[in-house]
C-alpha cells in the first residue's frame, strides 16, 4: 500500500528559509547531473528527493510511495515523459501530487504539449536558481502547505557535481557508439546536457545532429564530431560551472 506522504508532512510546517520542508519530490530524470542538481534544490529548500531514471522505475515508486511534487523529464530512455503526465494527472484530486513537467531539448511546443497533457506547471533546463524552483512549486500547492509570512528569497545559483556530467557524457559516448537506432533519445539528451552544463560548443554540435535526424541526412559527422568534443571533456578536467 503507497505511503502516505502527505499524511506523515501535516505536523512538519515549512519554514521562511525552508519552504518546501515536509514535502517529498520524486524527480523523473535519466541525467545524473540534472538530477544532481535537483536534489541540491530540494536541500535548499527543505524537501525531500527521491530519484527514477526511467518510467518503469518511476512507476515502481509510485507503487509505494505517494510524492507530494513530480517532476518528470520529457525525454526519458523507455518513453515519453508525457505518457506519465497524462496517466498522473488523471488520479483523484486527494492522490494527485503536484506535476510539473521538465526538459532541456529545444522546442516551442514541448511546454504546451505537457500541459496539455495534465501537467501544473513546466520547467525549463537548466533549473539552477533556488528562488525560481521553489516558486514553481510553491505556485501550484495548497495555501496551508505554503510558508506563512515573508518568504527568504534566495538568487543562489546551483552547481551540481562535475562528477556527476562526467558519467553522463560517458553514458552518450556509449549510446552514440553502440546504439545509432538510438538518436531521437540521444539527441534532446545531449542538447538538455549540454545546456545545463552552459557547453555551448557542445549545444551547437548536438543541434547539428538533431537537426540531421530530423532532415533524415546523414548523421555520420554529426556524430563524429559529437563524440570528440565528449573525449576532449573526458580526458581533461571538465571546467567548474
Amino acid at each position: 500500500m503507497p505511503e502516505d506522504l502527505g499524511q506523515l508532512s501535516m505536523n512538519i510546517h515549512p519554514t521562511a528559509m525552508r519552504p518546501l520542508l515536509g514535502l517529498t519530490v520524486l524527480v523523473v530524470e535519466d541525467s545524473r547531473f540534472a538530477s544532481e542538481a535537483v536534489r541540491l534544490l530540494c536541500i535548499r529548500s527543505g524537501a525531500r528527493i527521491r530519484r527514477a531514471d526511467s518510467l518503469t522505475a518511476a512507476h515502481r515508486h509510485l507503487q509505494l510511495y505517494r510524492p507530494s511534487v513530480v517532476i518528470i523529464d520529457i525525454g526519458l530512455p523507455d518513453g515519453s515523459g508525457i505518457d506519465l503526465v497524462r496517466k498522473m494527472s488523471q488520479a483523484a484530486p486527494a492522490d494527485r501530487p503536484v506535476i510539473l513537467a521538465t526538459s532541456g531539448a529545444d522546442g516551442d511546443g514541448l511546454e504546451q504539449e505537457a500541459l496539455g497533457a495534465g501537467a501544473d506547471g513546466f520547467l525549463a533546463k537548466p533549473i539552477d536558481t533556488v528562488s525560481a524552483f521553489q516558486q514553481a512549486i510553491l505556485a501550484h500547492m495548497p495555501p496551508d502547505m505554503r510558508p506563512s509570512g515573508p518568504r527568504l528569497v534566495s538568487d543562489e545559483v546551483i552547481q551540481p557535481d562535475t562528477l556527476s556530467l562526467r558519467e553522463d557524457l560517458s553514458h552518450l559516448d556509449e549510446l552514440l557508439r553502440t546504439e545509432p537506432n538510438q538518436l531521437s533519445y540521444v539527441a534532446p539528451f545531449l542538447q538538455g546536457l549540454a545546456r545545463l552544463a552552459g557547453d555551448q560548443q557542445l549545444k551547437t554540435a548536438s543541434d547539428a545532429l538533431s537537426e540531421a535526424c530530423m532532415a533524415g541526412k546523414d548523421v555520420s559527422s554529426p556524430i563524429a564530431e559529437i563524440r570528440a568534443l565528449i573525449q576532449t571533456r573526458l580526458e581533461g578536467p571538465v571546467p567548474v560551472l
